[in-house]
């Protein structure tokens, strides 16, 4: 039809209005799960495009995905707590980062197909917007969040269990930083703890950036910049391990 495109698999949707289906059997199937409530579906479903701005608090996906994610780091804290009973506490905090992060709930919603079900404008449509990691990634967590709400921590902690398994499986030992990481390998050669100095910092002080130089005795200085003392040190043994060709690192 002239001036219309598809939301969902086949609804017709004008530009300006979006017609909303409410029957989503097919992704249910694809979820495992069938709501109770099928208005918090829906809802996680729309992208604000899709809305008038006066109802994209109440009828958009944002609310939802907040609570997603809460209820995602929940769990995931949960199961990797279980798995690593001899792990310290920074080991359990990058294990789980590494499945929670935005990149692993997009790669959740590409394995779903959850693209395809994305109710938004007919611009943010040609745009890419259903294949754009940040909306699927949103769309993964929201829809987390409706299953929360409607079943429960439960019926959210089988999905996640479920829907990130291969992420789960990839934690199967948790890695070091690369702090450590450098610290080990001096330490193992005998040599000082490696020592990290502020060398500059630029930018306003809301927004600052530093660069940080780690100094191992009888190598050259190794430098890197970040938004946090914190990230520019652990940025900067990455180079410095990568330089010297310590594997271990990897």
């Amino acid at each position: 039809m002239a001036g219309q495109t598809s939301f969902g698999s086949h609804v017709p949707v004008s530009v300006l209005r979006v017609q909303i289906q409410t029957d989503h059997s097919r992704l249910e199937t694809i979820l495992h799960y069938v709501f109770a409530d099928k208005a918090l579906l829906t809802r996680a479903l729309t992208h604000t495009s899709a809305i008038s701005p006066g109802k994209r608090v109440a009828q958009s996906y944002q609310r939802l995905e907040f609570l997603g994610d809460r209820v995602l780091g929940l769990v995931v804290a949960d199961l990797i707590f279980k798995r690593f009973p001899g792990a310290k506490e920074g080991e359990l905090a990058r294990a789980l980062n590494s499945v929670v992060r935005k990149e692993a709930c997009a790669t959740v919603a590409q394995d779903l197909g959850l693209g395809e079900f994305v109710y938004m404008d007919k611009s943010e449509l040609r745009n890419g917007g259903r294949e754009k990691p940040s909306v699927l990634a949103d769309v993964c967590e929201a829809i987390i969040g409706a299953i929360y709400l409607d079943g429960g921590l439960n019926k959210a902690h089988i999905f996640i269990k479920r829907t990130y398994a291969t992420q789960l499986e990839a934690t199967t030992k948790p890695q070091v930083d690369a702090k450590t990481m450098l610290q080990e390998w001096a330490q193992g050669l005998g040599l000082p703890t490696p020592q990290y100095v502020e060398i500059e910092r630029t930018g306003p002080a809301h927004n600052p950036i530093f660069t940080i130089g780690v100094n191992v005795q009888g190598y050259e200085q190794a430098e890197a910049k970040g938004p946090s003392k914190k990230t520019a040190e652990q940025t900067v043994a990455e180079i410095f391990l990568d330089r010297e060709g310590i594997e271990e690192a990897k």
